[in-house]
């Protein structure tokens, strides 16, 4: 009977790879995405109440500057009567 050997994987040989977004994503610590892309995780993520999303309540954000006075706006005319 065979004995089956266990190994550790370490990841790829990153010598010998092209620089993925994750290895990036590493090196860096700002990134760039579109709003479409965050925006429905981040209103999933706080209506299901994630503990994570505490983690990052004191990270700053940086928006446009409309977008800024859209949403500050929208946060004056939404308050409760």
């Amino acid at each position: 009977m065979n004995a089956t050997r266990l190994r550790v994987y370490h990841g790829p040989d990153t010598a010998n790879t092209p620089e993925s977004d994750e290895n990036r994503l590493c090196e860096q610590d700002t990134v760039t995405v579109k709003a479409e892309e965050i925006i429905p995780l981040l209103a999933d993520a706080y209506a299901s109440r994630r503990t994570w999303l505490a983690d990052f309540a004191d990270d700053e954000v940086t928006v446009s500057a409309d977008l800024y006075e859209v949403l500050v706006a929208y946060r004056f005319f939404n308050r409760p009567a």
